[in-house]
């Protein structure tokens, strides 16, 4: 289960069983830079960042605000990143949004740490929506299966990039927390 936030406000930490979610800092430049550009990760995003944006990309990604670096609680090790964006281009609606590195998939750490991130989230991140929303495009099974498995439902579908778009959405009464 989650840890309660120290403040309701940005920077925080959050715990969970296995994780531990901290602000993204500069050190962490290496793996967010294997987020950005590693084929498998970016496969339904639009593929790998661009070398040239890379410089910008390094530049604004420590201490943003609501950007999770998760690390394991047991050696630190970097295996992602989960990140609310305020002011999403859906109605200006949360929306949470994820990366993992590949040699980390399959081990439950993204469902747990995206419902850590919702669930604080919904909690201390003003909103005019009592939801926050997650878009992922519908070939993307394992983006789709985590999502329902956190509780969140599919409220709509549409084409945007050239390819079928899932959104999901959800609010404290359907929030699954928990491994």
């Amino acid at each position: 289960m989650p840890s309660t936030p120290a403040a309701n406000s940005w920077p925080t930490t959050l715990g969970t069983s296995r994780l531990l979610l901290r602000p993204a800092e500069p050190t962490d430049v290496k793996e967010f830079t294997r987020l950005w550009t590693d084929p498998e990760v970016r496969r339904f995003l639009g593929g790998p960042v661009a070398e040239q944006e890379l410089s910008m990309y390094r530049q604004h990604f420590a201490h943003r605000p609501n950007l999770f670096t998760v690390a394991t609680r047991e050696d630190a090790t970097v295996v992602g990143s989960v990140v609310i964006d305020t002011a999403s281009r859906f109605d200006g609606r949360r929306e949470v949004s994820y990366g993992f590195l590949p040699e980390h998939w399959g081990r439950g750490y993204a469902r747990e740490a995206v419902a850590a991130v919702v669930d604080w989230a919904l909690v201390n991140v003003p909103s005019g929506s009592p939801s926050v929303i997650a878009v992922t495009q519908e070939a993307n099974a394992r983006s789709c299966r985590l999502l329902e498995a956190i509780g969140m439902c599919h409220i709509d579908s549409f084409v945007e990039f050239d390819a079928p778009q899932a959104m999901y959405s959800v609010d404290r009464q359907g929030l699954r927390l928990g491994r």
